[in-house]
């Protein structure tokens, strides 16, 4: 298989550049890697191009899902798209495990891994900390089997360009910035296509990195205005879009009572009230977080 990685990445120069070396000790390398950077300043290309990796930077509309389709538009020939988040630390055999996931299942066209750690819940997990946990990592146990799954989580996922290209299917535009949900979006309309799954094979950590995240009002509103549109769309259900606003709603109000430092409780909160404003006065739309 030809196998691409794909990396969007915004405001991270040396998480960047700490995550592409440590994508070098992979046991089977990928063909090419594909960087699409918010600015150009995102990456430092001197110390990229001294790594032993096929690497190139594209240019792309600032925003998760413009940045991704800019990376799909320069794969055309791949076999297997994998997109890493620039804070995921990969297992050193999570290459050679997908190839031989998407090989040996040929209705396959989309996996997730598991992450052993995600620091998206908490303050975050230093390079050398997920270094550790992916040494001391035993793998997937005898047991283990894939697992259906609803979607890929965003930080890892591997798709068969094959499916993607049938319909030419992208990202969501008009889920703009930090997107929010895009990959929820991107993976239910390929599941026409195939089979969507984890596998315990996949296995790597999620730093978490806390910069260049979008502003707490900004991912406030989108956790609200992000589900409507997609069940609008069709691509969920109204007790999933409920479910996920809930869940989070719930959380930004108890979080707002005991602040938790670097996640900003209130300024979600005030985003998904204003956000269902919008909704009483018919005017919710994804796009408006540019406005606010």
């Amino acid at each position: 298989m030809n196998i691409v990685v794909g990396i969007a990445t915004a405001g991270r120069r040396e998480v960047l550049s700490e995550t592409l070396l440590h994508l070098t000790r992979q046991t089977r390398l990928p063909d090419a890697v594909v960087i699409c950077p918010s600015t150009p300043e995102d990456v430092d290309e001197a110390r990229i191009g001294s790594l032993p990796l096929k690497a190139r930077i594209v240019a792309g509309n600032k925003g998760s899902s413009a940045q991704r389709n800019a990376i799909l538009d320069q794969a055309t020939t791949a076999d297997l798209i994998v997109f890493f988040d620039d804070d995921f630390l990969p297992r050193s055999d999570f290459l050679t495990e997908a190839e031989r996931l998407f090989d040996r299942e040929a209705d396959l066209v989309v996996a997730t891994g598991v992450v052993l750690a995600d620091g998206i819940h908490g303050t975050g997990i230093s390079i050398a900390d997920a270094k550790a946990i992916l040494e001391t990592d035993p793998g997937a146990h005898p047991h283990d089997i894939t697992q259906p799954a609803f979607n890929a989580y965003g930080c890892n996922m591997a798709f068969r360009v094959s499916a993607i290209a049938a319909e030419r299917t992208r990202f969501d535009e008009r889920l703009p910035l930090y997107g929010w949900q895009e990959d929820v979006d991107f993976c239910r309309r390929l599941a026409a296509h195939g089979r969507i799954v984890k596998s315990p094979a996949l296995r790597g950590v999620h730093l978490g990195n806390k910069r260049g995240r979008t502003s707490g009002l900004r991912f406030g509103y989108s956790q609200v205005a992000n589900p409507l549109y997609l069940r609008n769309k069709g691509t969920v259900g109204l007790k999933w879009a409920l479910r996920l606003m809930g869940g989070n709603f719930a959380a930004n109000i108890l979080g707002s009572l005991k602040p938790q430092g670097l996640v900003d409780r209130r300024g979600r909160l005030k985003g998904n009230l204003i956000a269902f404003g919008d909704f009483v006065r018919g005017r919710l739309d994804p796009m408006r977080v540019l406005d606010l």
